[in-house]
């Protein structure tokens, strides 16, 4: 049987492994979303080629074949662009802290009280003895 952790260092692990989706979204709605963010750009993609080949289609004309091939090489695929791909979700203790900031510029939440929350979380993350575990 393991050697028993501390509650100190349990819930400072609880911060660093645990995550939240913070994309601004239904988190069960990223199931299609992801998959339909990779396969548009991918059918524009197909769609894009289509039409530059339409091109050359018929009696081989001099120069029309290097023309369509320049033109088709001249656009960038929309997927090598940057679309459709995942973000990491945020540690916990981001997550919290992000929120108890939001209270405090809303008016909700008392900013002492707020910052002292916000310390004792920090103070969690120095008992796993790393430099940065969070990226805030």
């Amino acid at each position: 049987m393991g050697r028993r952790r501390d509650p100190l260092r349990e819930k400072a692990l609880d911060y660093a492994r645990q995550r939240r989706n913070d994309y601004g979204e239904n988190d069960k709605s990223s199931r299609k979303n992801i998959r339909r963010n990779k396969r548009v750009p991918h059918r524009a993609d197909r769609h894009r080629a289509r039409q530059d080949l339409s091109g050359a289609e018929g009696a081989v004309v001099a120069g029309l074949a290097e023309r369509v091939a320049e033109r088709s090489a001249a656009r960038s695929p929309k997927y090598a662009r940057g679309y459709g791909f995942k973000s990491p979700d945020a540690p916990l203790a981001e997550y919290v802290v992000e929120g108890l900031e939001r209270r405090v510029r809303l008016g909700i939440d008392d900013p002492a009280r707020a910052e002292a929350r916000i310390d004792r979380i920090r103070r969690t993350r120095r008992t796993l003895g790393r430099a940065e575990p969070y990226r805030w």
